[in-house]
């Protein structure tokens, strides 16, 4: 028994060579690119400037993770999708909470699909020790400065202007984020394209601390949603009782971040548009105050490789804003798709690092605009009956008709399908919906044969 269970890994081993690798950045993506590499019997180091995350305290930044299909899959092929589940709570519907009315709920998808919350702190911790155990090794509190990109070298010092270590590899990931620095380096070759978008909403994290007894405040499997309008709280259940809460505010404007200065026009803020919470929020003026105002951005680029020396996955390639859910499950896919080209093509870096890049860049920028999207559907249209009757008409037609309509919520959240095929799909959906919105009566007659024939008909078109 014990031949069986290890053959398949000294297979692996004599598929591919053995490399030296980096990978700058230890966050979620840097810390399961380590887990896979390690499993193809390469050396990982992992370097990171920041203090390493399990000794550090909770810093009022983050918006808890979403993990669906595509992030679950990822994992399960490195044999840690069960011991992952159990830091995740699933949650199969959204809560919308209306000042107007009580409180319903959206169901996300097909009985038994739900996307499941996971503290990004939690999740963290977990992934850089699994990755440890698999034989990585992290060197926290050291920052890289400088990359030959031609040499796959990399510099680390305490300062810029100090005196600086060099470390020599085979190659070299930049999974450091947004403001990545290997990407900052491979920005300056010719031809590399880059831009990065701000939107002009900003976002605070808040708590809701649970009960007594340990309990939820809230149902623990919704995601909860307070659209109102040009802006949104949400919160997200965590395994001890408490939510994270995350609330989407502009930075300027009426109603911002910019006239909301003192504990006074704070506490009226949140009477007016969050009466149904606010007293359940803990801290509530100190936390809002304390904790910072942060920013979103949309990063698109390329190449994302140098050679067969150098390659950005993650946030480092297409950093997105948070609205699908899909920053984390998207980075989590690029690995899949990396390990899928490295099975392929065994030793031949050239080949995996170019054909990654281009499969991977459509999905990129489609997941970008996607989640672009899902912000106006959140905070604007999830509450107007005209929505409800939209989604209503489409998922009574894709339960009667599966193979001819799958709704793109559930093909991006529910489904490993390219994040590009969705994106063309939905608008291809959204156009035959725009039609069958212009029928009379549609509010009376929305399962009606003339519906349903209007939509087939335009399926075939």
């Amino acid at each position: 028994m014990e031949r069986l269970i290890f053959i398949p890994f000294i297979l692996i081993l004599e598929m591919q060579e053995s490399r030296n690798i980096a990978i700058i950045g230890s966050g979620l993506v840097g810390s399961l690119l380590a887990i896979y590499l390690k499993k193809r019997g390469h050396a990982v180091t992992v370097f990171d400037r920041r203090q390493d995350v399990r000794t550090v305290e909770f810093s009022g930044r983050s918006i808890n993770l979403a993990m669906s299909n595509r992030g679950w899959n990822a994992l399960r092929n490195v044999q840690i999708e069960t011991e992952i589940r159990k830091l995740a709570l699933p949650l199969d519907k959204r809560a919308m909470h209306l000042n107007d009315q009580p409180m319903y709920f959206q169901k996300y998808g097909k009985e038994g699909e739900a996307i499941y919350s996971i503290s990004r702190g939690v999740l963290n911790r977990k992934m850089i020790d699994l990755a440890e155990e698999a034989g990585a090794i992290f060197r926290f509190e050291e920052k890289v400065w400088d990359i030959d990109l031609d040499e796959a070298k990399i510099y680390t010092g305490e300062t810029e202007k100090g005196e600086w270590i060099e470390y020599q590899f085979d190659h070299v990931f930049g999974a450091d984020g947004a403001f990545s620095r290997v990407r900052h380096k491979m920005q300056r070759q010719s031809r590399f394209n880059y831009s990065q978008e701000f939107i002009d909403v900003g976002y605070k994290e808040l708590t809701i601390p649970p009960n007594e007894d340990g309990s939820h405040k809230l149902d623990k499997a919704s995601f909860h949603i307070w659209p109102r309008g040009d802006f949104m709280l949400i919160a997200m259940p965590n395994l001890n009782g408490s939510f994270t809460c995350t609330l989407f505010l502009p930075f300027e404007g009426e109603v911002s971040f910019e006239n909301l200065k003192t504990e006074k026009q704070a506490e009226a803020f949140f009477s007016k548009y969050f009466p149904d919470i606010k007293d359940d929020i803990s801290n509530l003026t100190r936390d809002f105050f304390r904790h910072p105002t942060s920013a979103m951005v949309t990063i698109k680029c390329f190449p994302w490789t140098y050679e067969d020396k150098v390659a950005l996955i993650g946030d480092a390639a297409h950093a997105i804003v948070p609205f699908y859910g899909q920053g984390m499950n998207a980075g989590f896919e690029d690995i899949s798709v990396l390990d899928d080209l490295m099975e392929e093509h065994k030793s031949d870096w050239d080949k995996i690092f170019r054909e990654y890049e281009i499969s991977r860049k459509p999905d990129g920028d489609a997941i970008a605009e996607l989640s672009f999207r899902n912000f106006m559907e959140m905070s604007k249209k999830t509450a107007s009956p005209e929505f409800l009757l939209r989604k209503k008409i489409e998922n009574h037609f894709a339960e009667k008709f599966p193979e001819k309509w799958v709704p793109l919520y559930s093909r991006v959240t529910f489904s490993e399908k390219s994040y590009a095929e969705a994106l063309a799909v939905g608008d291809r959906q959204r156009a035959i919906m725009d039609q069958v919105m212009k029928l009379e009566n549609l509010e009376i007659d929305w399962d009606s044969p003339e519906v349903e024939n209007l939509i087939l008909s335009l399926l075939k078109e």
